[in-house]
């Protein structure tokens, strides 16, 4: 990798499993904080706009996020493909790159904010039954973009010259730890949602500079770096970054679409319930994002150098972290969504089928791992946008026909189905692509034990406590004390044992590696 992370040609894959432990426990501690803040900022929002105003909200945020994507034109994920494979420093080719990822993004983005400033009134007409500031949330949506736009861009560069600890502290403590605590400032002064959006855009300004003062240094920019690129880099990066670009468009704006649909044709009350849901299911999913941003640029490294099989051995493990992780959240989720709905307000609660059927199908996109990072990473981003459009005809075509009649259940049920549609076919190319197993034991008996395990425990809170909140804190108790009590098995301490050295970068005497 570039900068600090130099590239390693023939690391076995037992180090490379060490290496990807290291950065995977960094990413999840990460995506744990954002989890975290986000909930909170969700809380925030839907506490204090209600169901009305946190449809408004969600839907600028939407707007924000889907407009960020188109404009980014996949130059986020381009960086994190190329970066790795090129030279950082004064003399090296790494700095050419900048360039040709910012430029034609940036343009694109203040050309979108432009338009979007002058047709914000028309605009929040048809999309919203917003209160009087309605277009001006929408304009400010608009004018924001390019500011969205640099941070992303910067932040995938950071990602790859500096140690993943400087992303993490842009992304998963500043931005994460400024919104809620900037438009809870806003609630409580009672300045509305234009008030409220601006605090949750400041934070991004702010990544911006630090971004840009942490990725100047590693890539020698401030040393004479050269900064005029090639016209083989312009060809070689966009002919990988423009498939990419419209797949980032479906992959960021999957939740906001279903948003943005459900305020047209059920209402911005039924947005609201989704917008909530969408949260939920979000939050479940941000320890793959976090596994994904922490070993992104190794597997471009390891795909770049011919190193297939040790490739899928990285994903294989790193895909047993997501099972275990990220089931528990979502089986929780599906059993007991309206107790956790109901902590967003009473209003909410109309959710629990539409998060009961987001979540069952959240269980097959972790369950499948990372393949859209091997797609991605190995260069086929080709294959990673066909499968992500079939994603997205089958949510909106289902979402036109459900949501009329069904609200955010419809939203939800149409979402799913395009969520197991995109999964199931990125992962048969990515086997294809890497001709390597992407599933083995070791994953399918992980799955089987969290199904088990938070199952029974279900059962008992369900017994106990039904369906609300009180089943779910005996479901909680039980699991906490299930897990105690494994930790004393022996075969089950060895395991820990191993994956803590991993973490530290070495192996527990005399206990082999596990890859």
């Amino acid at each position: 990798m570039a900068g600090s992370e130099p590239p390693r040609i023939g690391t076995d894959a037992a180090a490379e499993a060490r290496h990807s432990a290291r950065t995977g426990m960094a990413g999840l501690l990460g995506a744990a904080t954002n989890g975290l803040l986000g909930f909170v900022l969700a809380v925030v929002i839907t506490r204090g706009y209600g169901t009305a105003g946190s449809g408004v909200f969600f839907a600028a945020i939407g707007v924000v996020t889907v407009a960020a994507a188109v404009c980014t034109l996949g130059a986020e994920t381009g960086l994190i493909w190329t970066l790795p494979r090129r030279r950082a420093g004064a003399s090296g080719d790494a700095a050419r790159i900048l360039p040709v990822a910012l430029i034609p993004p940036v343009a694109a983005a203040l050309v979108v904010a432009a338009v979007g400033v002058v047709v914000a009134e028309p605009l929040a007409s048809r999309l919203l039954d917003a209160p009087d500031d309605g277009a001006l949330v929408i304009a400010l949506s608009f004018a924001a973009v390019p500011l969205v736009v640099g941070m992303t861009l910067l932040l995938a560069a950071l990602r790859c010259v500096r140690p993943i600890r400087a992303y993490l502290a842009v992304q998963s403590v500043l931005l994460p730890l400024a919104r809620p605590a900037l438009v809870g400032v806003a609630v409580l002064a009672g300045w509305g949602l234009v008030a409220g959006l601006t605090g949750w855009l400041v934070p991004a300004a702010l990544a911006l500079l630090v971004c840009l003062t942490l990725v100047a240094g590693p890539l020698g920019v401030r040393r004479g770096a050269a900064l005029r690129p090639r016209p083989t880099d312009w060809r070689r990066f966009w002919r990988f970054a423009l498939p990419r670009a419209a797949s980032a468009v479906i992959d960021a704006g999957a939740v906001w679409v279903g948003v943005l649909l459900t305020s047209v044709l059920a209402g911005p009350a039924e947005a609201g319930v989704f917008g909530a849901v969408g949260r939920y299911i979000l939050a479940g999913q941000l320890a793959m994002q976090g596994l994904r941003v922490a070993v992104s640029p190794q597997l471009s490294r390891l795909l770049g150098q011919g190193q297939w099989a040790t490739a899928a051995t990285v994903h294989r493990q790193l895909t047993v972290w997501a099972v275990v992780l990220s089931w528990p959240v979502y089986l929780l989720l599906a059993i007991y969504g309206r107790a956790f709905l109901q902590l967003f307000g009473a209003d909410f609660s109309a959710g629990a089928t539409a998060m009961t059927a987001l979540a069952l199908a959240m269980l097959v996109n972790t369950g499948v791992g990372n393949v859209q990072s091997l797609l991605l990473m190995s260069g086929r981003s080709g294959l990673h946008l066909a499968a992500a459009s079939a994603g997205l005809l089958v949510t909106v075509s289902l979402g036109v026909l459900l949501i009329p009649g069904h609200g955010a259940t419809g939203a939800a049920t149409a979402w799913a189905a395009g969520i197991v549609m995109e999964n199931m076919i990125a992962f048969g190319c990515a086997r294809v692509v890497i001709g390597q197993p992407l599933v083995d034991a070791t994953m399918l008996r992980a799955a089987l034990a969290v199904v088990a395990a938070v199952g029974g425990a279900a059962t008992v809170g369900v017994l106990v406590g039904g369906r609300v909140l009180a089943g779910l804190a005996v479901t909680a108790g039980v699991l906490v004390a299930a897990g105690v009590g494994l930790s004393t098995v022996p075969r089950v301490r060895r395991g820990i044992r191993v994956t803590m050295g991993q973490i530290r970068g070495a192996t527990p005497s005399g206990v082999p590696p596990r890859v």
